[in-house]
């Protein structure tokens, strides 16, 4: 599964440098890491929404579209997959609740 989501990356990264009329995702980059941010989070919402209404065949899909966009606006931000993946597997075995004291001022 993770691969599926490291081949969506790179052809993410490779369409950067394509023609805005021909993909999708170039004409998303091209209007830059804010623009790309706000469609992340308007597929965020909308999968909330799909989960609040227990309507699973939604959630599935906006789930998807919500991954998509989010490594969008990595890409548009200049934050390699790799980077979140590392930050994942730091915090592997590792209890939420002590990973977020750690963050806390003091914790």
């Amino acid at each position: 599964m993770t691969d599926t989501l490291a081949r969506l990356f790179a052809t993410i990264e490779s369409r950067a440098g394509a023609d805005p009329a021909m993909s999708h995702t170039a004409a998303l980059l091209g209007r830059g890491p804010a623009r790309c941010a706000e469609k992340f989070g308007e597929e965020a919402i909308e999968a909330i929404v799909a989960a609040a209404g227990a309507d699973r065949g939604a959630l599935v899909h906006e789930a998807a579209d919500t991954l998509y966009h989010l490594q969008v606006m990595l890409v548009a931000s200049g934050v390699a997959w790799a980077e979140v993946l590392a930050e994942l597997e730091r915090r592997e075995g590792r209890s939420g609740i002590a990973e977020k004291s750690a963050r806390l001022p003091g914790g």
